[in-house]
C-alpha cells in the first residue's frame, strides 16, 4: 500500500521561507510525476507546482520565481522550496504523485500541511 507523507509546513512571516517534503513509501515500481496543490479558504484547489519523470517542471504564475520542486529520486521524495512568502500563499498544501505499483499506474494523495503566512 502506497502512503504520502507530508511535512515542513508551519507558521512564517511575509518574506519567509519554508521547504515542504513528500516521501512516497510502499512497493512503488516506477514514478510519472509528483505535484503540490494548495487549497486556501473559499478558494478553488490549485496546482502550485509539478515535476515529471523527466524533470521538466511546471509552476503556477503566482509561485514563478518564488518556488523551486524537487525530486529525490533514490529517497521517492519531493520537495518545494518557497521563499519569499506571501500572505496569499497561505493554504493546505497537498502533495500529489502518479505511481506505478503492482496493480498500475494510480494518484496517490497524502493529507496535506498547513502553511501560514502572516503579514
Amino acid at each position: 500500500q502506497v502512503q504520502l507523507v507530508e511535512s515542513g509546513g508551519g507558521l512564517v512571516q511575509a518574506g519567509g521561507s519554508l521547504r515542504l517534503s513528500c516521501t512516497a513509501s510502499g512497493s512503488i515500481f516506477d514514478f510519472y510525476g509528483m505535484g503540490w496543490y494548495r487549497q486556501a479558504p473559499g478558494k478553488q484547489r490549485e496546482l502550485v507546482a509539478s515535476i515529471i519523470k523527466g524533470g521538466s517542471t511546471n509552476y503556477a504564475d503566482s509561485v514563478k520565481g518564488r518556488f523551486t520542486i524537487s525530486r529525490d529520486h533514490a529517497k521517492n521524495t519531493a520537495y518545494l522550496q518557497m521563499n519569499l512568502l506571501k500572505p496569499d500563499d497561505t493554504g493546505a498544501y497537498v502533495c500529489n504523485a502518479e505511481l506505478v505499483t503492482r496493480t498500475g499506474l494510480s494518484k496517490y494523495w497524502g493529507q496535506g500541511t498547513q502553511v501560514t503566512v502572516s503579514s
